[in-house]
């Protein structure tokens, strides 16, 4: 008879622990092996979580340790909640949130409705489209920098060459309203393809026999569209602008690489504002509660939206 691995492992284990293993059942196994990872996220998740409210509740200030930390109670939050500056950056937030989220929706189902119908040269269409999400913020950041760039930025001659405006004035990344949409266009250049994909899977795992069906009922294109392809992806879009919405509100790198949080406050993004307060200002009290708020309002937007998302599954 072959001795395998299995086997040498069973007669090196001690004897006692071989009897302690034998009389546990597959669940108590099970949760041996899975209680470390368990314990160990909790760790990491749950005590940073717990602390960052503690601290919400006080003065504290990271720059100052040795200072008394005097119990403010709800005061950080009263004043969150009060200023204005705040919900402007929060209504910036919005506003970037909404056009990425719409321009990457319509642009990645249009490119996986595109690809799905297959034809020469598909393979290699799809992984170039896929290769600007493959590319780190930093590399995207500076990439688009160097395009947005007044003097030599190619981007600023193609808007020349379209509103004769000339490319040594004209500024992506400058004032006038234009930073933000900057902004915008990168995110939707990096992610629309993480989009596409999902739209994609959701595509191919419609079955041929459904549209034969169709086809046979002698519906049109357009209503097959509307009745089978749409309802059916709709799932898989939801779960995509799940994804997208989450990261997006927390948008940071590329935003600071970009455009510095600047100019004034025109791409200031709730996260950037929380970045200012919890390490310019050292309001390390305050910028928890900040922090808490903007939790509160993902947890409780995309708890909404998953269940949301589970009905339209159960249809």
């Amino acid at each position: 008879m072959t001795d395998t691995p299995i086997d040498r492992m069973t007669r090196a284990t001690p004897r006692s622990v071989a009897r302690r293993v034998r009389g546990l059942s597959d669940r108590a196994i099970a949760w041996l092996f899975v209680a470390p990872t368990i314990f160990l996220l909790l760790a990491i998740n749950i005590f940073p979580l717990i602390w960052t409210v503690r601290l919400s509740f006080t003065n504290f200030a990271a720059n100052r340790p040795g200072r008394e930390v005097e119990w403010v109670g709800l005061r950080n939050y009263e004043r969150i909640l009060t200023s204005d500056g705040i919900w402007s950056n929060m209504q910036t937030t919005a506003h970037f949130l909404i056009w990425t989220i719409t321009l990457q929706v319509v642009i990645g189902f249009t490119l996986a409705w595109l690809i799905n119908r297959k034809f020469k040269g598909n393979d290699l269409l799809t992984t170039l489209i896929v290769l600007p999400m493959m590319l780190s913020p930093a590399v995207v950041g500076n990439f688009w920098t160097f395009l947005y760039q007044p003097q030599i930025g190619l981007f600023n001659y193609m808007v020349e060459l379209l509103t004769g405006t000339p490319a040594s004035s004209f500024s992506m990344l400058g004032a006038g309203g234009l930073a933000k949409w900057s902004i915008i266009i990168v995110d939707t250049w990096m992610w629309t393809p993480f989009v596409m994909l999902i739209c994609l899977a959701g595509l191919r795992s419609i079955p041929d026999y459904i549209y034969e069906a169709a086809e046979v009922d002698r519906a049109s294109k357009w209503r097959q569209f509307w009745t089978i392809t749409v309802p059916m992806v709709l799932p898989f879009l939801m779960l995509a602008v799940l994804f997208r919405g989450i990261e997006n509100f927390k948008m940071f790198d590329m935003v600071v690489l970009l455009t510095g949080g600047g100019p004034g406050n025109e791409t200031l993004l709730a996260s950037i504002d929380l970045k200012r307060e919890a390490f310019e200002k050292w309001r390390t009290g305050y910028s928890s509660a900040y922090a808490i708020i903007l939790f509160v309002t993902v947890f409780g937007l995309a708890s909404i939206y998953v269940k949301a998302l589970n009905k339209v599954k159960e249809r």
